[in-house]
């Protein structure tokens, strides 16, 4: 008896659902799932070359870098060594320029002591001026005013002061002149009674 219901209810289902629904495969669906696959693992493959290619890019990066901090490190020494080379340079620069400056000064000062006077030969020139200005007043106290005593005094004034100037020797002459010019008119005094005199003297 339940035998039978439970086969009524399977026909009665049967007849509700009517014939079944045949079951087409669909290739093109197939073909689609097949080449996700093959996307999926074609991106996958990509995705470790990617993540490969960028562990090389970032060990050349390394690299790259390594290699750059060695050049600054380089570059740094050779900046330090034209440093220390540059300030060698400006030392000697500056020696050079104190020397020249020291020779142009040394040079001044030596065309300077050619230019200044000897001051022995000024000396000179003022000891002969002066003796010169005693010998010409002597001959003037001698010649215009007829002085012979003070022209004999200053005449040996010269020579005192003045004994190896050539105004002394002149002194020494004109005293000279003046005893023979003396010894002349007293010679000449003894011989008025016979013979006339007419002798300009000096003094």
């Amino acid at each position: 008896m339940t035998e039978d219901k439970i086969q009524d209810l399977l026909q009665n289902a049967d007849r509700t659902l009517g014939p079944p629904v045949p079951v087409s495969v669909e290739l093109s669906a197939i073909r689609g799932r097949a080449r996700k696959r093959q996307l999926a693992r074609l991106t996958t493959s990509l995705g470790a070359g990617v993540v490969l290619v960028a562990l090389g890019f970032c060990a050349l990066t390394a690299v790259d870098k390594s290699r750059e901090r060695e050049k600054i490190a380089l570059l740094q020494i050779q900046i330090k060594q034209l440093q220390v080379r540059t300030n060698a340079t400006v030392k000697l620069i500056e020696e050079v320029l104190e020397n020249e400056q020291k020779q142009r000064r040394l040079n001044e000062l030596q065309a300077q002591i050619i230019n200044t006077p000897d001051p022995l030969e000024e000396v000179q020139q003022q000891v002969d001026k002066a003796a010169f200005i005693l010998v010409y007043h002597a001959d003037r106290l001698c010649q215009e005013l007829n002085q012979t005593d003070s022209a004999i005094r200053t005449y040996n004034r010269v020579i005192e002061f003045f004994p190896k100037n050539r105004w002394a020797e002149v002194a020494r002459q004109r005293l000279l002149e003046i005893k023979n010019k003396k010894r002349d008119k007293t010679s000449s005094e003894g011989d008025l009674l016979w013979k006339p005199q007419n002798t300009s003297s000096r003094c």
